[in-house]
């Protein structure tokens, strides 16, 4: 086992029950939000899980982080097996995983003010005086770009990008190890997400902090990520680093979602071709049988409706999850391009 792993996910399973009846309520069936999921994150670095709405990438950062009880699988944090904590070992964990969630407006209390918010988990943890939680604060609100002077302000005093830091320095204010994204830029406009981006990766570097990094837009994945994982109906469909996975992606969901990002040059944003889905994606309750993707798979052959294709290595660090592609990562039909 690599010792530079900070997380490891094996085989993580999610399924929400759907039941039927008032009185005598049964279950009839489970949304199968994450499915057998698997993934390792080293120290320091970033993975970008990336995938359309309700494939499963928020309801993965929850599991990861015990927010949600995984229905099966294992969560390791260093050697520690999260799944198996009681809430009082999550508790005492909780200072090194955190979480930034994506709406800045419902993660905040509209009635608390942000020195309270973001000393918040230094009270409940009980690691400092109130004099030393409200000097964290300072601290914390010039380490992310906002100016201490604000602190008896309350969220609805500041606009969407700056309650982003507000709720970025909440998550740093016990010294965590390890920081799921959901999301933290999606509800942002397009000329603060880079700010926020950015801001990240600077205190990636300053901190040391692991991130998971949660998004829709690739072109901030590419951006900030070290390696991108690429879901669909709650299953890893590839997993490569992030020069490997855009210049040579195996998977034809993977292609068609980098097909769908423009480029700065038009000349070639005029030659490629474009990869357009047909259909909507299946609901997570009634997935189809074989391949997850055979619905709208432009490559999809009779084998891809039978099995379900094993998720393996098929190079060095790319992982794939499709029976067009054979062990040694060669496609059995052309690439699209």
């Amino acid at each position: 086992m690599d010792n530079n792993v900070l997380v490891r996910v094996e085989n993580l399973k999610k399924y929400f029950p759907i039941s039927r009846g008032i009185i005598f309520s049964r279950q009839v069936g489970s949304v199968k939000a994450v499915d057998d999921v698997s993934f390792m994150i080293r120290h320091g670095e970033t993975l970008g899980l990336v995938g359309e709405s309700g494939c499963g990438k928020s309801t993965t950062g929850r599991a990861v982080l015990q927010l949600h009880k995984p229905t099966a699988g294992h969560v390791y944090y260093e050697d520690i097996d999260l799944t198996t904590l009681g809430e009082e070992g999550l508790r005492q964990l909780r200072p090194k995983i955190q979480m930034i969630f994506q709406d800045s407006i419902a993660s905040l209390n509209p009635r608390h003010s942000v020195a309270k918010i973001v000393g918040e988990p230094l009270k409940i943890h009980g690691v400092a005086s109130e004099r030393e939680i409200r000097d964290r604060v300072v601290q914390l609100l010039e380490l992310v770009g906002l100016k201490p002077s604000w602190m008896n302000r309350f969220p609805h005093e500041f606009s969407g990008g700056q309650r982003q830091r507000i709720n970025i320095a909440r998550a740093l204010a016990l010294n965590p190890s390890f920081v799921v994204c959901d999301e933290p830029i999606s509800a942002l406009d397009v000329s603060i997400q880079a700010q926020v981006v950015n801001l990240l990766k600077d205190l990636q570097k300053e901190l040391g902090l692991t991130y998971l990094f949660i998004a829709h837009d690739l072109s901030m994945v590419r951006h900030i990520s070290n390696r991108v994982a690429v879901m669909y109906l709650g299953k890893v469909m590839e997993l490569a680093d992030r020069r490997t996975l855009f210049a040579q992606p195996l998977h034809p969901y993977t292609q068609s979602l980098i097909s769908a990002v423009p480029l700065p040059n038009p000349k070639l944003e005029r030659q490629r071709k474009r990869i357009i889905l047909q259909g909507e994606v299946p609901s997570p309750s009634n997935a189809p049988g074989g391949c997850v993707f055979n619905t709208r798979c432009p490559l999809a052959y009779e084998e891809c409706f039978k099995t379900v294709p094993v998720y393996r290595e098929v190079k060095p660090n790319h992982f794939v999850a499709c029976h067009l592609v054979d062990g040694q990562g060669s496609s059995k039909i052309p690439v699209i391009t």
